[in-house]
C-alpha cells in the first residue's frame, strides 16, 4: 500500500503516540500539534483531509467519542512494513525474496560508499 510523505508522517505520529499510551484517543489536533512540534507545519484542514483519505484506504480507523472523532492505525508499523516488502517482492521480483535481498544488499552497499 503506497503512502505519500505526509501520510507516513501522520502514521509515524500515530504509532509514536500509541507507543507512549496504547489506549490514547488521538485526534486530528493531536496530530497537528505533534507534527508542528517536530517541524512539519501543515494546516488543520490538510491533516484532516489526509487522515480521512487514510481512513478510506483502511489504514486508519476513525471512531467517535461524544461529539469528537478519534483515530487509530489499523496496522502497526511492523505489519505495514511487511506488507510493503511483500508488495515490492511481488511487483518487482516475482515474489523471489532472495533476488530482492540481493538487490537491496547491492544497492545499499553502493549508496553507503
Amino acid at each position: 500500500m503506497a503512502c505519500g510523505k505526509l501520510e507516513i508522517d501522520i502514521l509515524n505520529t500515530i504509532w509514536t503516540m500509541t507507543a507512549e499510551c496504547e489506549d490514547r484517543d488521538i485526534s486530528i489536533q493531536d496530530v497537528v500539534d505533534y507534527l508542528s512540534a517536530n517541524g512539519v507545519e501543515r494546516a488543520y484542514t490538510t491533516i484532516k483531509t489526509v487522515m480521512d483519505r487514510l481512513t478510506i484506504k483502511s489504514i486508519l480507523v476513525r471512531y467517535k467519542v461524544g461529539k469528537k472523532f478519534f483515530y487509530r492505525a489499523a496496522m502497526n508499523k511492523r505489519e505495514m512494513a511487511l506488507e510493503a516488502i511483500n508488495t515490492v517482492a511481488e511487483q518487482f521480483f516475482d515474489k523471489n525474496y532472495v533476488d530482492m535481498m540481493r538487490f537491496v544488499e547491492k544497492e545499499c552497499s553502493e549508496l553507503l560508499v
